[in-house]
């Protein structure tokens, strides 16, 4: 749930680089997919919502709120400090992305002003620094979200993070030595009612093909790509299919649809990939992705694209070996057309005509 983030310690040179990497801490929390759900705790200190007293505090992994355009929803984040000193934070609220490859779920960088339901949130004025954690200890803070009167309906999606002020370590990034910062981060789920448009499409698609240098003698392997668009205003957990068919509508690929283990954002376009081990080595394919969503049982989506399987290695070697056997046969015709007769051991030219005598 944490990635480490970067900021230049100080050095010979590099002040004026320590705040501004400071500021490119980078937070991209990937998670295991949608199922199940896992509170944000990296093992030294953890972010959470706030549980009922006497509540365990894993009794919500994250924040799910509902709200309408205008309306005010309040609510608690807890850090807590696992380790055995205190330890200082910085809390602040921003946006959810998926990466673009790949999908995982990533919240915007500390540096990036929010502008969805992260620039709704208000943390209480004890946030409005740093906040400190005592060893083994937790700090409540109370937030607001605050949703705008233009609030669109539909899910909103972001979080709540706490960034370690502290540098852990140094990595080196090429010439430059640079600090690294953790951080970790509670989601926020926010919907605002009103008519809800799941949209999904498949797009893209490609094929990318490696064959052995001899045909049939070793596997063809592929990869098929293609990207997602989420286009509705509503979270999307897709299921995908993958069929490809070669002449006559022979089976080469059959992949029932099956859960990505991902939670797609509205507005977000993301690339997956499937590996196809055993890929044709010559035939004409036609390969279809199908895309749809177990929430949003009448939502589907296909995209299909054609190619034509050659075993260009093995058809290369076979050129190459075809161009060699012509040019071996012109240069042994021109040998020939040049060589002495062998019948008579003598030049083919005719000897010169003899002046008469008188």
């Amino acid at each position: 749930m944490h990635r480490p983030t970067r900021t230049t310690p100080p050095g010979p040179r590099r002040l004026p680089l320590l705040g501004l990497l400071a500021l490119l801490a980078a937070l991209l929390l990937p998670t295991a997919g949608a199922h199940p759900a896992a509170a944000a705790d990296n093992g030294t200190w953890g972010v959470f919502p706030t549980p009922p007293a006497g509540a365990a505090m894993t009794d919500r992994a994250y924040f799910f709120h509902q709200g309408a355009a205008g309306t005010t929803v309040s609510d608690s984040v807890t850090v807590v400090n696992s380790s055995d000193r205190e330890r200082t934070f910085r809390l602040f609220a921003t946006d959810a992305v998926n990466t673009p490859v790949g999908g995982a779920f990533a919240l915007l960088p500390v540096d990036r002003a929010p502008q969805d339901v992260g620039a709704w949130v208000a943390l209480a004025p004890q946030a409005a620094t740093t906040v400190t954690v005592p060893a083994r200890g937790r700090l409540d803070v109370p937030f607001t979200v605050r949703v705008p009167q233009d609030a669109a309906p539909g899910d909103h999606v972001g979080g709540i993070v706490a960034l370690g002020t502290e540098v852990e370590g140094v990595q080196q990034d090429g010439r430059v030595q640079v600090g690294v910062k953790r951080q970790v981060g509670a989601r926020l789920y926010f919907r605002v009612p009103g008519p809800l448009a799941p949209g999904l499409s498949v797009e893209d698609v490609r094929v990318r093909r490696s064959a052995p240098l001899l045909p049939w003698v070793g596997d063809a392997r592929a990869t098929v790509s293609y990207t997602l668009v989420n286009r509705g205003n509503v979270v999307i957990e897709p299921r995908v299919a993958v069929r490809a068919e070669g002449l006559f509508g022979r089976t080469l690929l059959d992949r029932p649809a099956r859960e990505q283990r991902l939670v797609l954002l509205p507005g977000q376009r993301i690339e997956l990939a499937e590996p196809w081990p055993d890929a044709p080595q010559s035939d004409r394919v036609t390969v279809r992705v199908s895309a749809g969503a177990a929430a949003y049982p009448d939502l589907a989506a296909e995209s299909v694209v054609r190619f034509t399987a050659v075993p260009w290695p093995a058809l290369a070697l076979l050129l190459l070996l075809a161009a060699a056997a012509v040019t071996a046969r012109a240069l042994h015709r021109r040998r020939g057309a040049s060589a002495p007769d062998s019948d008579t051991g003598t030049d083919a030219d005719p000897a010169p005509e003899l002046a008469p005598t008188p």
